[in-house]
């Protein structure tokens, strides 16, 4: 079976189709709030992993800070080399789970993850988009108000500023050219606003490329890890604990549907990049 991205549709003997909706994972709200917009890819439909509103528009950078005096950013990175063996994975999710907050932006949540010591959290765009207020929720339950300093909304990604000292634990990002076709890897999030949800896959396929709810098109890694609704922004990580990927959409059988083991996340080397410019101009 191919790729339903551009590349043919299956067919044979017997073979029927499938309805498949590709949507980005959106903001969790409640019913009665006006259905989330979506991003189709080819004949499928994306899902949006927050909790809410799915962004669109047109892609740009934008940023909502005032200027400041531009500086080298490096966010920490791991070692290359081979993963080890897969070890214990509630070691690797308690390894990760205080660097995971959830996001509060407007009307609905969705996940996002701290990157440095000095309290930036990477997130989706779409789940802070135009939101007038953003707060984030620790590990520990404690509550702080963040502000968006920069977003790319060609690329899914945005910037929070949380104040420093907050106890935040910067995740460890892996490097795109470790990751390989059958890894193991756990999701972290807030689905449907439950806090701290870890879930296991492996990741499925590399340079999957699908469209995001702003009409971009853009490689991801595929995984059977199970993601939902206000898990966008999380962290897809590998066993030793390293971000490999943001998990930012799903694809589903309906437009209500949940995740039938098909997501997708931002390569970690594209939101350190994004990351790393949004943080310095």
């Amino acid at each position: 079976m191919t790729d339903p991205i551009g590349l043919g549709t299956p067919s044979g003997p017997g073979f029927q189709q499938v309805p498949i909706e590709w949507r980005p994972v959106a903001r969790a709200v409640p019913e009665r709030q006006e259905e989330r917009r979506r991003g189709a890819l080819a004949s499928a439909t994306l899902v949006a992993l927050l909790v809410g509103g799915v962004a669109g528009g047109a892609a740009g950078w934008l940023t909502g800070r005032p200027e400041q005096e531009q500086r080298a950013v490096a966010l920490p990175r791991s070692a290359a080399g081979p993963l080890p063996s897969a070890g214990s994975l509630s070691g690797t999710a308690s390894t990760v789970l205080p660097s995971v907050v959830s996001v509060e932006a407007g009307r609905g949540s969705g996940s996002g993850f701290a990157i440095d010591q000095v309290g930036h959290v990477l997130t989706n765009a779409h789940v802070v988009d135009d939101a007038d207020s953003v707060t984030v929720i620790l590990h520990d339950g404690r509550r702080l108000s963040a502000r968006v300093i920069g977003s790319d909304e060609a690329y899914d990604l945005a910037v929070l500023q949380v104040e420093a000292g907050s106890g935040l634990v910067p995740a460890m990002l892996a490097r795109s050219a470790d990751v390989r076709v059958g890894d193991q890897v756990l999701a972290i999030g807030s689905p449907l606003g439950l806090a701290g949800t870890v879930t296991s896959g492996i990741v499925s396929a590399l340079d999957r490329e699908v469209q995001l709810g702003n009409g971009g098109r853009q490689t991801a890694l595929q995984t059977d890890a199970s993601i939902n609704p206000g898990n966008s922004g999380g962290p897809l990580v590998n066993v030793r604990g390293e971000v490999v990927g943001v998990n930012t959409v799903i694809a589903t059988l309906s437009r209500r549907g949940g995740n039938i083991g098909i997501g997708f996340a931002i390569p970690v080397d594209r939101a350190a990049s994004v990351a790393e410019r949004i943080i310095r101009d």
